[in-house]
């Protein structure tokens, strides 16, 4: 390699990240990430970690499901790991409303297809056993929808996103569970947009046997730690039965190296995979706050500033499509209709990051993860009203500040 190959140093600087995730890292789980000293992943502590870990992880999702634990990368690696139960010439009914549930069908389309369907079209096959329900972009999944295709398609598999971040919609769990119940059918869930944001309880969904999320949107920590999984005594059964074609996100052979063994936990796990030491230390920490703030008391306080974000963007002229309680998504006002992607980036360059959505129609969407605070979503809608200002709309901030002033001079919250 050349000399002038080297690069300098990457600096990357403070951005607020106000998008859909990835969320803001507290600084105590950075500092848990950091301080961690040099261990392998069989070293004392890092088990002990791994034990704490997995008791923490099951109170915050509100299971006595054994086969509870973090599986190493991103919620799609989470996801990819749920989803490998799903065989070839598996019957699925797939519900999908955004961008993310949208994907998820894919996954599963392609854990389904046969070897003459895959081949047929590798990218994006087509198996005849996925039936997807699509319900527009905007729009929630709702009880008649699942209980309408679950009765008529009768498959072994269904799957649905809780929170769809694509629209910033939230579908209907109680009406999916229930349907599956009703039909005999296995509900895989896509939770990476609600666990840690929304005060629910996976055990009390008994038609779901499998729920995968991620680290860095509620439970804020990193995009790459543990991403959270938790499976039902029926979805291992049927596991046990089938198998499954991977190794390495195989749910049975990633809980033994949690130290859960034949359904039961055990005092040392055996090798699948090298855990990070650092890792565990920030996801160990980052499950330690969140059970400090605990869930219902997590869940309240996004629902309130997420609606003082809602009144504060409608102020500026904006109409929020959203019902996410981490999330708004909106249509900006008319004098700027098209400009989405110019604002996002406007915002971007100054170290403000939201989003545009990643599919028709283009709106814009604002996060509040792990930004529970009044200077927090002050700062947010201030800098917004400017962008949009900076763009050429008119924004009567006076407006926008009388909002602010009349939940924040008004609240103890913190």
């Amino acid at each position: 390699m050349s000399q002038n190959m080297i690069f300098p140093q990457l600096e990357i600087p403070q951005t607020l990240a106000a998008g859909p995730g990835p969320g803001n890292t507290d600084p105590r789980v950075l500092d848990r990430f950091a301080s961690a000293g040099m261990a392998d992943h069989m070293q004392p502590d890092v088990l002990r970690g791994m034990i704490e870990c997995k008791q923490m992880l099951r109170a915050v999702m509100g299971t006595s499901n054994v086969y509870t634990f973090g599986v190493a990368g991103t919620g799609w690696s989470g996801l990819d790991v749920m989803f490998s139960a799903v065989m070839p010439g598996d019957k699925v009914v797939v519900f999908s409303n955004g961008t993310f549930s949208s994907i998820d069908g894919l996954t599963v389309r392609m854990k389904a297809a046969t070897a003459e369907e895959l081949a047929a079209d590798p990218m994006n096959p087509q198996p005849a056993s996925v039936i997807t329900i699509d319900v527009p972009h905007g729009e929630s999944v709702t009880a008649e929808i699942v209980e309408k295709a679950l009765a008529e398609h009768k498959p072994k598999w269904a799957a649905i996103a809780h929170w769809e971040t694509g629209s910033g919609r939230i579908n209907d769990m109680r009406g999916f569970s229930d349907a599956c119940e009703r039909h005999d059918v296995m509900g895989l869930v896509d939770a990476v947009s609600s666990l840690g944001v929304e005060d629910f309880r996976i055990d009390d969904f008994p038609g779901i046997h499998g729920w995968a999320s991620c680290p860095q949107k509620g439970i804020c920590c990193l995009p790459l730690t543990y991403a959270p999984v938790s499976f039902t005594d029926r979805y291992i059964d049927e596991l046990k039965k089938t198998g499954t074609r991977t190794f390495v996100h195989h749910p049975i052979l990633e809980a033994r190296h949690w130290g859960i063994i034949d359904g039961k936990d055990v005092d040392k796990g055996t090798y699948h995979r090298t855990h990070s030491a650092y890792a565990i230390a920030a996801f160990h920490e980052a499950l330690r706050i969140t059970l400090q703030h605990t869930i219902s008391q997590r869940a309240e306080d996004y629902a309130f500033h997420e609606s003082v974000l809602r009144e504060a963007v409608t102020a500026m002229g904006c109409d929020v499509t959203s019902n996410m309680t981490s999330l708004v998504v909106l249509n900006l006002p008319e004098s700027l209709a098209g400009r989405e992607a110019e604002l996002v980036q406007h915002c971007r360059a100054d170290g403000f990051g939201i989003w545009p959505t990643l599919s028709a129609p283009v709106q814009v969407r604002i996060g509040i993860l792990n930004l529970l605070s009044p200077v927090a979503i002050t700062e947010i809608v201030t800098r917004f009203g400017q962008a949009m200002k900076d763009l050429g709309a008119d924004v009567d901030m006076d407006a926008v500040q009388a909002v602010l002033d009349k939940h924040y001079k008004t609240t103890t919250t913190a």
